[in-house]
């Protein structure tokens, strides 16, 4: 290469010689065959097929799946994939009826209940009987008691002059797709029984319907029902037994951690994989390890002990633990002794922000995979609303620059009102006339800011209502993430849809998130 002129090197044999140069000192040596690299057509050819977005895995934390050698799964709503409506009206109608038992008027019967009305990360008030949605820093944005949406008044007498603790006994968070059916439920009654002049106990009716959606569920009226029709509540989803699979090639080792009761668990997981593929005889082939019953989050924080089921009855388990065995209780570091792995090298994937997210978070090393099956509407809201979302950042550039003109112009006034001072025996008509000028400008720009604060605003509430007809995005609230965002983003190290979702990726993906940059850093 020597004697040849640089301008008339193609640039992927520049590259290449940069390159070479850090690790070969004779790159003279090399042939021009052996460095050129078809760079200028890999940088111009046509982009290929890529994931759909609404079937991605998004990344908060950077991960590498090739350091992964555990992979466990919470069953209900990660493996299996409950149709909400149908779930939420069975928990509704059986919530109801308990009520009604419980000495509550028969018209609530007959009351509507709207299975659309709530959405993850909402926060009960049980002393007003309101339901509200929170932004990060726990600022209350929108609101409802009952039906009827709280003004912004109404919300800022209540909420803004002191910070709002979820964690006291006033509020109950709601954080699972288990709980809408509660949130649906509270909201039409304090309607319903307002409405025909009840006084309504907010905090004793919230308890009531909570009570009462547990005790469905322990007497089997709402999981007898689901066991009975798995078709009729439950999605089968065909890639989901391939993903799995394709995990246990790579040489990842797979386990079922659920709070679900043994005889459940078998229901639904040989609904959801038996016969799915010749190479699995039976659903337990699929996992090392299957362990009911977890309790989580206690499960990360207390010291329970694991049984072996056997038959009807239970016994200590024995190490090492056994394939195709069903396992129940347990406990964090009795689970990773037996498993023989430190906790960054297993990978969790759950539903819930708290018991299978947040909680292996704070109390464990495992990385975790969060499964929000409300996603793929969320991104195809975001995708419909890039026009307004462009002309939004528009109208907020203009306002920065309306708000640069207000300060020039006060500005300019109170200079002009030192001049004025100044000259207490001379003339002051040219300044007072270039004073009045100015605060003309003031307020044709002052006009101009009212308009284009209302047309932002019009803006927002379309786009909240291609989100959700009552809370907008489940993510996002105004410019900033919404409560439950928060949590996603804090806890979550990957993020999709479904679990299947990763049959599209590598078993050795490296998973890298987006640059966080700081307010100061963008523009630059």
């Amino acid at each position: 290469m020597e004697g040849r002129s640089s301008a008339i090197v193609p640039r992927a044999t520049r590259y290449t010689v940069a390159l070479v140069s850090q690790i070969d000192p004779k790159p003279e040596l090399l042939t021009t065959e052996q460095l050129l690299l078809p760079l200028d057509d890999f940088l111009t050819r046509a982009v290929g097929p890529s994931i759909p977005r609404t079937e991605r895995v998004f990344c908060n934390r950077n991960i590498k799946l090739s350091e992964i050698s555990w992979v466990g799964f919470d069953m209900d709503y990660t493996l299996a994939i409950y149709d909400q409506p149908a779930m939420d009206d069975l928990s509704i109608r059986a919530t109801i009826d308990k009520l009604v038992k419980r000495g509550y008027p028969e018209f609530i019967n007959a009351v509507p209940v709207s299975t659309e009305f709530p959405v993850r990360g909402l926060l009960i008030d049980k002393r007003f009987g309101h339901v509200l949605k929170m932004d990060r820093y726990k600022h209350v944005h929108k609101g409802y008691h009952g039906f009827r949406e709280l003004t912004k008044e109404e919300l800022r007498a209540l909420y803004h002059s002191k910070k709002i603790r979820p964690a006291t006994p006033r509020y109950h968070w709601i954080d699972t797709l288990y709980a809408l059916s509660e949130v649906a439920t509270y909201a039409a009654l304090v309607d319903a029984m307002e409405k025909r002049g009840y006084a309504v106990d907010y905090a004793k009716l919230f308890t009531d319907i909570r009570e009462c959606i547990d005790e469905a569920h322990r007497d089997g009226t709402i999981l007898d029902e689901v066991a009975s029709k798995l078709p009729q509540y439950v999605h089968r989803d065909d890639e989901l037994a391939p993903t799995l699979h394709k995990l246990r090639s790579a040489g990842k080792r797979l386990f079922l951690l659920t709070n679900s009761r043994a005889a459940y668990t078998e229901k639904m997981m040989t609904y959801l994989l038996q016969g799915a593929m010749s190479e699995y005889p039976a659903w337990k082939n699929y996992f090392d390890v299957v362990i009911c019953a977890a309790t989580k989050p206690v499960f990360f924080t207390e010291r329970r002990p694991l049984l072996e089921r056997d038959g009807e009855s239970t016994k200590p388990a024995v190490l090492p633990l056994e394939r195709g065995k069903m396992y129940e209780g347990g406990n964090l570091p009795e689970l990773e002794r037996a498993l023989g792995v430190r906790g960054d090298e297993v990978l969790y994937v759950g539903d819930h922000i708290y018991g299978d997210i947040l909680r292996s978070k704070k109390d464990s090393a495992w990385r975790t995979v969060m499964i929000m099956q409300e996603l793929e509407t969320e991104i195809s809201a975001y995708e419909s609303c890039k026009a307004d979302f462009d002309t939004i950042a528009q109208l907020e550039e203009a306002r920065e620059r309306l708000e640069d003109d207000l300060r020039y112009y006060q500005a300019r006034i109170k200079e002009l009102g030192r001049q004025i001072d100044g000259r207490a025996n001379g003339s002051t008509t040219e300044l007072e006339a270039e004073r009045m000028r100015f605060k003309r400008a003031i307020e044709r720009v002052r006009g101009r800011f009212r308009q284009t604060e209302a047309e932002v605003t019009a803006l927002e509430r379309r786009t909240d209502l291609r989100f959700h007809p009552y809370w907008g995005s489940l993510l996002k609230e105004a410019n900033e993430q919404s409560s439950f965002g928060k949590q996603v983003d804090d806890y979550a190290c990957l993020y999709t849809s479904r679990v299947s979702n990763f049959l599209s990726y590598s078993p050795q993906q490296t998973f890298r998130s987006p640059r966080d940059r700081m307010s100061h850093e963008l523009g630059v």
